[in-house]
C-alpha cells in the first residue's frame, strides 16, 4: 500500500514480483509513505480481499507515543524516550516471560515517527484469529482483570504489578490532593488514563472533579488500610472502581512495564505496516530495524532513532519559521526549542523534520 502526496487516494493491493519492480515504482512515484501486508495469502496479487485466500498473519504490536497519557509529541525527544521504554517493557515483562515468545521469531523496528513495532513471526501463532489476538491485548492492558482474584491467587505478573501500582497511584493521588506544582500534570495523566481505557469498558467518563474527590478520599489512612486488608471493600464509594482502573492503567505500572499496544494493529489479521527502510512522510525519518540488545533504552549502546534513523541530511544553512508553540526537537546533536513566529537557522535534516511535521515553514535564504 502507498500513500501519495496531496489529496490522491490511497493506493492499495499493489503486488511486485521482484525487488527491481518495486524500486522502479518508487523512483517513478516517490510516495509519501510505504506499507506492506502483515498477512500471507495464497494469491496476494488479487485486487479483492476475498480472492486472496488468507493463510495467516504476523502478530504485530504497534506502540505509538501519542497513546501515552499525559505525553505530548511537542517535546519529541522526551516522547520518543518514553515510548522506547514501553517497547522494551512490553517485550521484557510480557511477551517473552508470560507468553513465551521467542526472540528468534521477533523483529524490532522504529516506526519512522512516534513509536516502535514488534513483529512476531512464530509459525505457531500466525494462524491466530482476531479474537485470540484480542485476548492477548486485553491481558496486557489488564482489561476485565478481577483485582481481588489476582491478589488472592497464585503468584503472577499481574499480582506484582497491582501491588506496586497501588502504592504508585496512592502517592500520585496524594500529590493531586495537596495541589502543588506537580498536581495538574498528574491530574491530566489520570484523566487520560480513565477516559482512554476504563471508559471503553464502563461506557462512562470520569471527570476531573471526580478524580480530585478520589484523591481527597484516598488521604484517609483508615480507608487505605481497609482496602489493603480486603480488596473487595468499596472504600472510596463509587470511585473505588476508578481507583482500580488507575492501578491497572497508571503509566508507571501498566504502561511502564507493558506498553500501550494499538489494538487495531494487533487484532487486525489483514493489516498493513510501515515498510522497513522506507521514509515516513510525516517527518522524513526512516523505518529502521533495531537489534534486540539495543532496544533497552538503558543499555550502554541503546538505539537512538533521532540520530540513527536520519536519511535526509544535506547541508546546514536552512532557514525556517516555526508554526507551533512550545516545541522541542532533536536531530543528531542539534536541538531546537521555540514557538510560533520564531525564525531559526537549522540543518537541512532538522528543517526537513520540522516542515514535514507541520511545525515550521521553509524560508528562502
Amino acid at each position: 500500500m502507498f500513500i501519495h502526496w496531496g489529496d490522491k487516494p490511497v493506493d492499495r493491493h499493489r503486488a511486485f514480483s521482484t525487488d527491481t519492480s518495486l524500486v522502479d515504482f518508487l523512483k517513478q512515484r516517490g510516495p509519501h509513505s510505504c506499507f506492506h501486508s502483515t498477512a500471507y495469502y495464497r494469491r496476494p496479487n488479487e485486487r479483492k480481499m476475498i480472492d486472496k485466500d488468507w493463510r495467516g498473519a504476523d502478530l504485530i504490536f504497534d506502540l505509538d507515543g501519542d497513546h501515552l497519557p499525559g505525553v505530548s509529541d511537542a517535546d519529541f525527544p522526551a516522547m520518543i524516550g518514553l515510548i522506547q521504554e514501553q517497547a522494551w517493557s512490553l517485550w521484557n515483562n510480557f511477551l517473552e516471560p508470560e507468553f513465551d515468545m521467542k526472540r528468534e521469531h521477533a523483529q524490532f523496528t522504529f516506526s519512522g515517527h512516534r513509536g516502535f513495532h514488534i513483529h512476531v513471526r512464530d509459525p505457531t501463532l500466525m494462524g491466530l484469529d482476531s479474537n485470540a489476538r484480542r485476548e492477548i491485548v486485553n491481558y496486557i492492558r489488564g482489561e476485565g482483570l478481577d483485582v481481588n482474584a489476582v491478589l488472592t491467587g497464585e503468584s503472577s505478573g499481574w499480582h506484582d504489578r497491582i501491588e506496586i501500582g497501588m502504592e504508585s497511584v496512592l502517592h500520585k493521588l496524594k500529590v493531586i490532593a495537596e495541589g502543588n506544582g506537580e498536581a495538574k500534570p498528574l491530574l491530566e495523566e489520570f484523566y487520560e488514563i480513565l477516559n482512554n481505557t476504563s471508559a471503553k469498558a464502563a461506557r462512562t467518563s470520569i471527570s476531573r472533579p471526580r478524580i480530585k474527590s478520589l484523591a481527597e478520599a484516598a488521604q484517609s489512612e483508615e480507608r487505605v488500610n481497609r482496602l489493603k486488608d480486603d480488596h473487595n471493600f468499596a472504600v472510596f464509594g463509587k470511585e473505588t472502581n476508578a481507583f482500580w482502573n488507575l492501578v491497572k492503567g497508571d503509566n508507571s505500572v501498566v504502561l511502564g512495564t507493558a506498553g500501550e499496544t494499538d489494538e487495531n494493529v494487533t487484532v487486525d489479521v489483514k493489516r498493513v505496516i510501515r515498510y522497513l527502510g522506507s521514509l515516513h512522510g510525516k517527518c522524513g525519518l526512516r523505518v529502521t530495524e533495531i537489534p534486540f540488545e539495543r532496544l533497552d533504552p538503558d543499555s550502554a549502546n541503546a538505539f537512538d532513532p533521532l540520530s540513527e534513523a536520519i536519511a535526509l541530511t544535506g547541508g546546514s544553512n536552512a532557514k525556517v519559521e516555526l508554526t507551533r508553540d512550545d516545541i522541542t526537537a532533536r536531530i543528531f546533536d542539534e536541538t531546537v526549542e521555540g514557538g510560533t513566529g520564531d525564525v531559526l537557522a537549522t540543518s537541512d535534516a532538522m528543517a526537513t523534520f520540522l516542515c514535514l511535521k507541520g511545525w515550521a515553514v521553509h524560508l528562502a535564504n
